[in-house]
């Protein structure tokens, strides 16, 4: 009886903690949207899957000039966030003829240089705990 109360003592340790941090937030803000018109798209990233296939993506509603989602159920690992402006609502980034983006866009971290964002720019942690970004475009 000792041995079957420790074994189930132990089975609760376990997946209480794997529920603790396997369960964390992000929460990202773009703060600063010059428009009200259209939507913002969110997408999460790991290093692997970078500007291809997001772990998760989120289209946010513009108000008073800012946008805000949030990411659920993220297990704790190195990410990167990044999001455009789909101003005129087409579900896609617009490019002029000379490859220079039409609507505005950011990543976590907030580093922009010519060019599109670079994952080592962008990378953050996620640990036992919920994170809050505020993106700039």
């Amino acid at each position: 009886m000792k041995i079957m109360s420790l074994l189930l003592m132990s089975i609760t340790l376990f997946f209480s903690s794997v529920k603790e941090t396997s369960n964390q937030t992000i929460n990202a803000t773009v703060i600063n949207v010059n428009s009200e018109e259209g939507v913002i798209y969110f997408a999460l990233f790991t290093k692997d899957n970078f500007m291809q296939n997001p772990v998760q993506y989120k289209k946010g509603i513009i108000k008073n000039g800012k946008c805000a989602i949030s990411f659920t159920n993220v297990i704790p690992g190195e990410y990167a966030v990044t999001c455009y402006h789909d101003k005129n609502n087409n579900g896609k980034m617009d490019f002029a003829t000379n490859g220079m983006p039409l609507e505005d866009y950011g990543a976590s971290n907030n580093v922009m240089n010519f060019g599109p964002p670079q994952y080592n720019d962008a990378k953050f942690e996620v640990t036992d705990k919920d994170v809050s970004l505020d993106i700039k475009f």
